[in-house]
């Protein structure tokens, strides 16, 4: 994950659970319409579907790219 400047004041950027649509696990940035937030690491483990290709994960962000782009960062992905 790169070095990004976080605001302890503010909850919009953050580690949170997600599930994400992953067809190559060697990424480690993937766009918003790839991650769909979770509750909680359980909701994430549960909504997981490894066939489908969408991975329970901890990720990073948002966080905007040069191009404009949301972008959330893979923190680590969950068992």
């Amino acid at each position: 994950m790169p070095d990004l400047l976080v605001d302890d004041q503010s909850e919009v950027v953050g580690e949170r659970f997600a599930v994400v649509y992953a067809p190559r696990r060697s990424r480690d940035r993937f766009s918003e319409n790839c991650v769909q937030l979770m509750e909680s690491e359980a909701a994430a483990l549960a909504a997981a579907d490894p066939q489908g290709n969408r991975f329970a994960a901890k990720v990073f962000g948002p966080s905007r790219s040069s191009e404009g782009l949301r972008l959330y960062y893979l923190v680590a992905w969950l068992e």
